[in-house]
Order: C-alpha cells, then sequence, then structure tokens
C-alpha cells in the first residue's frame, strides 16, 4: 500500500509541476504578445539649418556633438538621406505630408504669385499654407491609434490662423507660428507661446529678458509631454522642431567653449549647435530612466543645409565649421550640400536593428509612410505621397534594392526655377533646359559635369522629368505664366 501511496503522491507532484510549467509557459506567452502587440512609440528631433558637417558622425571636428555621435554608433545611420527642399517651409511640408517639391502645396518659403499677405519684420511677404486636404503624419498616426504632438516650430500654417498642427492631425501643441508674431522664435527668448491654440506668457523673457531659451523650452516641453504618456500608457509620436542653429546666432554660449580663441560669432553658433545635442540627450535620457526606451524609436535629423542667409558673416561661419562637410552648396541650393543631412534612428526596442548603417539614398517624403509601416497603418489608400516604405530596413539587416533605383526629385525657385534628381548614384541638376550630371560614387563635391558623356543616363532623366511634377498656382514656371 506504501508503495501505491508514494507513486500516487508523486504522480500528483509531477502533474502539478507540469500544470505550474504549462501555466506559466501561457501566461509568460501572453504578455509577450501583448508587449510585443503594443504600437511602438516614436520622438521625431527636428533641427533647423543644421549642416550634414555640423555634426561630429559626419566630421566636425570643432563643434561638439557627443551624445549625437554615441546614438550614431549605437542605432543605425543613414549615410544618404535628404530633406525635401533646401528651405524650411517647402522641406517642412513634404516632410508631414509625404508629398515631394513637384507636388506639393508649398514649394518656398515665399510666394511667386497668391499667397496670403503677411510680414516678416517691416517686409512684406506672401505666403502659401498648409491646405484642409492635405494628409499629415498627424493625422495618419491619430489614424494609427496614437497620441499626437508637435513642440516648437511649424512653419507651415503660413499667416492661416486655422492652418496649425491643431487642426492637422496634432492633439498636442506647444510652439510658435508665423501668423503670430508675438511668439516669433527667431528672437530665442519668446515672451509668449502658445499653448494649443492659446498664448500664454513666458515670465522669464518678459520686458526683453533672457531667462528662457527657446531650445530649453521645447526641450521641456517634449519631457512633460513624455511624463504624461508614461502615466497613461499611451502609444505616441512625437515631433520636437527645434529652431536652432537658424539665424539670428543666439545663444548662452557654452562652458565648452568659453575659452577658445574663436570670435563672439563662432563660439554662439557651436553653442547653438550643441545645444540640439544637449536636447536630445535630455529626451533619451528620460525615456531610458522611465523605461519607454524599451518600446521608442528616436529619430533625429534637419530640414535643410546650412546658413540660413547668404550674408558675409553666415557665410564666414559655415566655411569656418565646415558646415557642409565634403558637400558642395549651402541653403537654397539642389546641390548635396543644400539638401543632404545627418539622419540618425534609435531605439533599445529589441526587434530594431543596432549598430547598423544605411546607403540607401532616401528622403523627407518616405518618412510618413514609413511611420505609417512602423505603426502598422493598413490604410495606405487614405493619403497621398510620393514617398515609399523603408521601415523594412529598420527590422531587418536586408537592404531594398528597389528603394536604392527609383528616382527622388526636388524643385525650387528662388533665383529661378531648378529641378533636381537622384537617380542610383547619378544627380542631375536642372536649370534653363540645361542638364548637369554627377556621378556620387566618384564625385560627391558634384566638380565634375559628365552629362556629354552619357546620354543614356541623360535620356533616362529626361524620361523621369516627364512625371515627376505638377504645375502650382503658387510658384508657376516660365512657361505656363
Amino acid at each position: 500500500m506504501k508503495k501505491v501511496y508514494y507513486f500516487c503522491r508523486q504522480l500528483k507532484e509531477t502533474l502539478l509541476k507540469k500544470i505550474v510549467i504549462i501555466t506559466t509557459y501561457i501566461l509568460s506567452s501572453l504578455v509577450y504578445n501583448k508587449v510585443s502587440a503594443q504600437k511602438i512609440n516614436i520622438v521625431f528631433v527636428l533641427a533647423d539649418d543644421m549642416g550634414y558637417g555640423d555634426v561630429g558622425f559626419t566630421g566636425q571636428k570643432k563643434i561638439q556633438t557627443p551624445f549625437l555621435d554615441s546614438l550614431s554608433k549605437q542605432g543605425i545611420l543613414f549615410n544618404d538621406f535628404y530633406a525635401g527642399a533646401p528651405v524650411c517651409s517647402p522641406s517642412r511640408f513634404m516632410l508631414i505630408t509625404g508629398r515631394n517639391a513637384g507636388h506639393a502645396t508649398i514649394r518656398g518659403n515665399a510666394t511667386i504669385q497668391g499667397g496670403t499677405i503677411g510680414y516678416k519684420g517691416n517686409s512684406i511677404v506672401k505666403r502659401a499654407n498648409i491646405l484642409p486636404q492635405d494628409s499629415t503624419i498627424g493625422n495618419i498616426m491619430q489614424s494609427a491609434g496614437y497620441m499626437t504632438a508637435l513642440m516648437g516650430k511649424w512653419h507651415i500654417g503660413g499667416y492661416d490662423s486655422l492652418a496649425t498642427p491643431i487642426q492637422h492631425g496634432f492633439q498636442t501643441f506647444k510652439g510658435w507660428l508665423i501668423n503670430q508674431p508675438e511668439t516669433y522664435a527667431s528672437t530665442y527668448w519668446p515672451a509668449k507661446w502658445i499653448h494649443q491654440t492659446t498664448l500664454i506668457d513666458i515670465p522669464q523673457n518678459q520686458n526683453n529678458s533672457k531667462g528662457y531659451y527657446t531650445c530649453d523650452i521645447i526641450t521641456d516641453d517634449a519631457i512633460s509631454y513624455l511624463k504624461e504618456r508614461k502615466q497613461d500608457q499611451k502609444p505616441f509620436f512625437l515631433m520636437v522642431n527645434h529652431s536652432n542653429p537658424h539665424s539670428p546666432l543666439d545663444a548662452p554660449v557654452a562652458p565648452i567653449y568659453k575659452d577658445s580663441v574663436w570670435t563672439n560669432e563662432e563660439k554662439t553658433y557651436a553653442s547653438m549647435v550643441s545645444n540640439v545635442d544637449a536636447s536630445v540627450k535630455k529626451i533619451t535620457d528620460y525615456l531610458v530612466s522611465s523605461g519607454l526606451d524599451k518600446n521608442t524609436i528616436v529619430i533625429f535629423t534637419s530640414d535643410n543645409g546650412p546658413r540660413s542667409e547668404p550674408t558675409k558673416q553666415l557665410t564666414a561661419i559655415a566655411e569656418f565649421f565646415n558646415s557642409s562637410g565634403p558637400l558642395r552648396g549651402y541653403k537654397r541650393d539642389l546641390t548635396e550640400g543644400g539638401i543632404r543631412e545627418p539622419f540618425i534612428l534609435w531605439s533599445n526596442n529589441k526587434n530594431v536593428e543596432k549598430r547598423k548603417q544605411i546607403n540607401t539614398p532616401l528622403y523627407f517624403p518616405d518618412i510618413l509612410p514609413t511611420l505609417g509601416g512602423i505603426a502598422n497603418y493598413a490604410n495606405t489608400k487614405s493619403y497621398k505621397t510620393e514617398g515609399t516604405d523603408f521601415s523594412s530596413l529598420i527590422f531587418s539587416k536586408r537592404e531594398n534594392k528597389k528603394l536604392s533605383e527609383r528616382p527622388l526629385y526636388w524643385e525650387f525657385f528662388e533665383g529661378g526655377f531648378v529641378q533636381a534628381i537622384r537617380y542610383k548614384n547619378w544627380k542631375a541638376i536642372i536649370k534653363n533646359n540645361n542638364i548637369e550630371l554627377y556621378d556620387l560614387s566618384k564625385d560627391i563635391h558634384e566638380d565634375h559635369n559628365i552629362a556629354s558623356q552619357n546620354p543614356k543616363i541623360i535620356q533616362k532623366i529626361k524620361d523621369i522629368l516627364l512625371h515627376s511634377r505638377e504645375e502650382s498656382p503658387y510658384w508657376p514656371t516660365k512657361e505656363s505664366s
């Protein structure tokens, strides 16, 4: 009887152990599936007029950007990434909407004809603005179940009071708008700031005081928002749109530059860039300390090339720091220096690639469909885009050959109608029916025009041009005016 008793007892214990193991497995699977099913949060940090060569990871030797340099080694570094245009408003429009320069509502900072009249200082300016029918990243991410927010610079609303982030898919907005000069961040010490649609005072900056710097305001607003999302555990898409290092040169000089032999202007510009580095560090440090980093992607880039205006002062600054790096040109140019940008993607999410470099040519219109891909947004027919979803590059070690072979398109109107096309390693610049051609794999500085030696490529460029654009009522070409 004892043998039977001990056998039954042993059987019972074995069954109980198996039940515990199976139950634990089922529960852990449910927890894993719940975690893996969580939408990945996204923080998108955008600098303003920061050149390709202004950061250490692209070769900068004088300005200190230690945190961004570290992220570039830990995460994914995109070596061949482009803005949407060589100036702020159209580039940001293309980022926000996924349209390219040939189909965008906004194609310049100021219109050639039409638009809404406003003032920049004492100067009259006419601007176009984002329209109600223009879908945005905010709309897409909100439809995908995300909380959406934008902090800082919008710059695609023109002088239309109804063309704000709140009307275009962003549930939370703290920042400044062109049509409200009292918030104008070009001062870098704004006396007022917009929360949603309400103007609030910045006490530290009243009566022309300089107590609370714009870069710090934007960073603090971003971290406050992240703390809210930590509390409610809702997935989020947060844009952090800095004004640095756009002119005017204005910043507290960073301690690391105070004892340098540079001019005050050089110290200030370096501090403006380093402020952005510090902002990304503060935001990322909070993500790590709060645990949000395990399910959040951080992206960093800039909106166009360096040198905000072609003045003697700003040209000297750009040359001193070699802000375009190995590239030719500055802001307002369709050469590489005007449109190629530093671009990093970083995350502690286990599914996101680490320590990887991507050489595939990509650009701003790709961001909207890519974020839609990350968010598993299925209704891709709900928005128009000339961009392509490159999210597979983020979650896989494989490259995408088709992405490398498609053409990228730009156009710009200041100083005359100019177009540019990137096709494989070829770069074409078209002005007055003249096509210049460069092989970027051998000539990154675009010094040697080899159009005459490559008639087949020139014909291919002409074929691409036939389907690259539609006319704009605000920026007509010579042929249509």
